[in-house]
């Protein structure tokens, strides 16, 4: 049976490549969407990719994800320490959510510490620049069994 996996990317990632490329590195979104597609290209998976500035419309693809997706790699951005509502929306997909982050949010300023959303994902990913996205994927093939040792 083919799974399905949203890779959903929050506000201010449509800039990588060129924001702050000494924290974020300079893989654009479009390289970091092709790379996760190469990455499963061998597995019996649906990639869906989807970027939005607006905290509604990440829900709303968390919503829709519902209907066809069987986990989803999401970073969330500047979101992850302020929306409820997206901590709600991933609660409400009961699907396996892992957070992914670019830099190491554990290292950086104060705010960017603590995460809403950590308490209701499947786990965290950050500090591995664009790699931490390809790792948030093998833990849903792992989980899946599709991916072994």
């Amino acid at each position: 049976m083919t799974k399905g996996i949203l890779l959903l990317h929050g506000p201010n990632l449509n800039l990588l490549g060129t924001r702050q490329p000494e924290v974020y590195g300079r893989m654009t979104l479009e390289d970091i969407n092709a790379a996760a597609a190469r990455h499963l290209a061998s597995y019996d998976v649906e990639l869906r990719t989807a970027q939005s500035n607006h905290e509604g419309a990440l829900i709303d693809r968390l919503h829709e994800a519902r209907a066809w997706a069987h986990g989803v790699v999401f970073n969330p951005g500047a979101y992850t320490h302020t929306s409820v509502a997206l901590r709600d929306a991933i609660v409400a997909t009961e699907l396996p959510v892992i957070e992914v982050h670019i830099s190491n949010v554990h290292g950086r300023e104060a705010f960017r510490r603590e995460s809403l959303l950590a308490g209701v994902c499947l786990g965290q990913i950050a500090g591995f620049g664009a790699f931490s996205y390809l790792l948030a994927l093998d833990a849903l093939l792992r989980r899946w069994d599709m991916l072994r040792d």
